[in-house]
């Protein structure tokens, strides 16, 4: 176990170092939550025009559910795991690049997970219609991901495996939601 810590520490170093003080104002942005409501506002609209309109109420409580899931779930194993945030580990706190610090614990990535939720429920639900919107939310997700690695709060693990949790997460809601828009009545 100490050996892949070290890997995952290893790596951390190097994504996190890659950063540069001319784009801290970017990954900043990339890694708030404001940025996007744009980006969530054109998912609403797309899904409002692939789902029929009686049945919009149940997918986007599937969403809301999917996402707090998500979100609560990490919380759950931040404060049951107790694995300090790369910005909180005294070890690497003078050889990585501090941008911002959350708070104490940091395993798993809620971002991550929320991302990747909205990855694999959005592609299964409403994928088919519009064929370029996978490829545009796997490439969103991993750069919200790696924001998180960028301004050190995250260690590569923790994001890796925020990921493939609301992966996860999201073809189970999504296929449950499927099948709540294609029955017939409600």
């Amino acid at each position: 176990m100490n050996g892949l810590i070290e890997k995952d520490q290893e790596l951390l170093l190097f994504l996190n170092g890659l950063g540069n003080s001319t784009f801290d104002p970017f990954w900043l942005l990339v890694t708030g939550k404001w940025f996007w409501i744009p980006f969530y506002v054109i998912l609403l609209y797309l899904v409002y025009k692939s789902v029929p309109l009686k049945k919009l109420l149940f997918v986007l409580i599937f969403i809301a559910i999917g996402i707090t899931i998500s979100d609560q779930l990490a919380s759950v194993f931040k404060h049951g795991i107790e694995r300090l945030r790369p910005c909180h580990e005294p070890l690497l706190m003078e050889k990585m690049r501090m941008v911002i610090c959350g708070g104490k614990y940091g395993f798993y990535s809620a971002h991550a997970s929320s991302s990747f939720f909205l990855v694999s429920f959005l592609s299964i639900l409403i994928g088919k219609k519009y064929k370029a919107l996978p490829y545009i939310l796997i490439f969103w997700a991993v750069v919200v991901s790696y924001s998180r690695i960028y301004v050190g709060v995250h260690y590569p693990f923790d994001v890796t495996f925020g990921a493939a949790v609301g992966f996860l997460l999201g073809g189970v809601l999504a296929n449950l939601a499927k099948k709540v828009v294609n029955r017939k009545t409600i």
